[in-house]
């Protein structure tokens, strides 16, 4: 497909289906989990194999959730979670949410009366399809460490905690997060990442590219694979999709209008207001340059007529 860049601009089809449609129809199948597998061993840089699927937030069948987002959690064969979201629809707080989703899974996923030993790793990946935040990258990392306010030292693991734990940093032990801007990659892909996210962006799979898992979706994410049935509904999916993103451009210029319109409003009120507030500003310095001009006449010391005028003496000998 080719991206969105303003009102009227259509998903374009191509020979793959979408991501965010894989992930909900057919990414959930084991025989497909190659291709994810793929797509995180890419993003992660180690080789990840993907245990099982278990229970998350996805399975929406509003009206609006089903093509706007689609999430999809895995376990991996060291037993972390890893929580993959697609998000359409431009969301203010979806930093916040990113913090819930992580926060609600080490809290489901540990029994009552575990040590905190047990508490599970997980790793938050998040495709975004609007604009997120301020950033001039399109892949942000994001991982907690400890650095000393005084020494500047990044705080560390005892050997006895990374040999129970069997990692090298504190920051391995906390949900680490990645977020893939996915519709500001406009260039050519150089890299096996980079190859995933044009795929994302575009739904195409450039000829030569080798990224872990692009070649299974060759094989396995073809339109020409599904039936009539899955066709029809995949193909008002993309109907959907080009809605939403024609109604989030029709929000913005409507807000951006009424925005004008409220700052010329606001604008001439303040104006008004200024005016009056000058206006008394002025008749209160004439009436003070009448009380300095005839106290001088009267020959009162001017640290007096400084008491009396709040003016200072500069101030009262210019007048």
């Amino acid at each position: 497909m080719k991206k969105e860049n303003g009102k009227g601009d259509e998903l374009m089809a191509s020979n793959y289906i979408r991501f965010d449609w894989a992930m909900k129809r057919l990414l959930r199948n084991k025989a497909n989990f190659a291709v994810l597998e793929g797509f995180l061993t890419t993003l992660l840089n180690e080789k990840i194999v993907i245990q099982k699927l278990l229970e998350s937030e996805s399975n929406q069948e509003d009206e609006f959730d089903k093509y706007n987002r689609v999430d999809m959690l895995a376990e991996n064969s060291k037993g972390e979670l890893i929580l993959i979201e697609v998000q359409n629809n431009n969301e203010y707080a979806y930093f916040q949410r990113m913090l819930f989703g992580t926060s609600k899974l080490v809290t489901e996923y540990i029994n009552r009366g575990e040590g905190y030993d047990k508490v599970r790793k997980v790793y938050s990946v998040n495709i975004v399809y609007f604009s997120l935040g301020s950033g001039k990258d399109i892949v942000y990392h994001g991982k907690t460490e400890f650095r000393g306010i005084h020494q500047g030292d990044v705080l560390e693991l005892t050997p006895f905690q990374k040999q129970t734990f069997k990692v090298d940093s504190v920051s391995q032990l906390y949900p680490e997060y990645y977020i893939l801007k996915v519709n500001d990659f406009n260039q050519v892909a150089r890299s096996p990442l980079e190859e995933w996210i044009y795929y994302m962006n575009t739904g195409d799979i450039p000829d030569g590219a080798t990224a872990p898992g692009l070649d299974e979706a060759r094989q396995r994410l073809k339109l020409d694979k599904m039936t009539k049935e899955e066709l029809n509904a995949y193909y008002r999916h993309l109907d959907n999709i080009v809605i939403l993103r024609d109604n989030i451009y029709t929000e913005r210029a409507e807000g951006r209008a009424e925005g004008r319109a409220e700052g010329r409003a606001e604008g001439r009120v303040e104006g008004h207001a200024e005016g009056r507030a000058e206006g008394l500003m002025e008749g209160r310095m004439e009436e003070k340059r009448e009380m300095v001009h005839n106290m001088k006449s009267l020959n009162i010391p001017l640290d007096t007529i400084s008491q009396v005028t709040g003016l200072s003496i500069e101030e009262i000998k210019s007048l």
